[in-house]
């Protein structure tokens, strides 16, 4: 994360806390169980008195931000203070709101219009989801936490990270978010960060975004049809089909984005995520885009 804010950057995150009550089979980002709050928590009412007023967003992420119960309320009441005008996405598991409506409530009193929340929704099958994440239950919790944050009005961005565990449900999960989510205001399909836990899982989670492409084409189109407002995330331009290049979002962090030296040459890099710097394996489709006309 980054020690100061630059109104330049894609990725200005307050980063608060490296606990987290999930286990992701892949996260880019393992948890530890010491109690960290009170120095991430100076430390960001810092970097927050020193953003420009006209900072455009800003980031709230961990590990799992809502285990600091009401002191991130007291946190997002700061930057309200501080940054009226700027947007604030907060990435959570969301199950703090499961069982707590009076957290929703005051989540969306004081994130007064301009938050919204990045929630993960790993599979339309309960299994599957509590699988990635090690905790039974979490998928139910979730659930409930997305229906409760609906109540109250909050924004939210649903985040589906494609692994070899769930790329086969792909096909289902449009038809589930529409029937039992249709309130989400934005689906997010991302690519692996090959870092973190992935390393340690490498044989049930790593699988090359080249294999799932057919499964993912399918999810995006159907999402599109329906008009719900689907992205994809973190997943360069040579190993998509040209049809979901309008998807692709120019994603990756920009303190942790790299172009592979082949990439120098391809045509669309201008328009490409790129790839992540901290992966330490990529797709065997990594390739430059060069059309006949441009090639000698």
């Amino acid at each position: 994360m980054r020690d100061k804010i630059d109104i330049q950057s894609n990725d200005n995150a307050l980063f608060i806390t490296s606990q987290c009550n999930n286990r992701c089979v892949m996260c880019c980002q393992p948890p530890l169980r010491h109690n960290d709050f009170d120095g991430y928590f100076i430390k960001n009412k810092a970097l927050i008195d020193s953003a420009p007023k006209n900072l455009p967003s800003i980031g709230i992420t961990g590990g799992e931000p809502t285990l600091l119960g009401n002191r991130l309320l007291d946190l997002i009441q700061y930057i309200r203070e501080k940054l009226p005008d700027t947007e604030i996405h907060l990435l959570t598991n969301g199950r703090a709101f499961a069982d707590n409506k009076a957290y929703a409530r005051k989540l969306a009193e004081y994130g007064d219009d301009k938050i919204m929340l990045g929630i993960p929704l790993h599979s339309d099958c309960s299994i599957e989801h509590d699988a990635m994440t090690q905790v039974k239950g979490s998928f139910d919790e979730t659930m409930l936490g997305l229906y409760n944050l609906d109540r109250y009005g909050v924004s939210i961005e649903l985040r589906v990270v494609i692994t070899k565990m769930n790329y086969q449900r792909l096909p289902k999960i449009p038809n589930f978010i529409y029937r039992n989510l249709p309130f989400v205001e934005y689906i997010s399909l991302m690519g692996l960060e090959y870092t973190g836990y992935t390393i340690k899982n490498h044989n049930a989670v790593w699988i090359d975004p080249l294999d799932y492409q057919s499964e993912l084409e399918i999810a995006v189109k159907e999402l599109n049809n329906w008009q719900m407002n689907v992205s994809v995330f973190n997943l360069s331009r040579c190993v998509l089909p040209k049809t979901l290049w309008p998807f692709a979002q120019k994603s990756i962090s920009d303190w942790k984005n790299v172009y592979a030296e082949c990439c120098q040459v391809c045509q669309e890099q201008s328009e490409c995520c790129g790839l992540f710097a901290t992966s330490k394996i990529q797709s065997r489709g990594i390739k430059p885009i060069i059309d006949e006309i441009g090639q000698k």
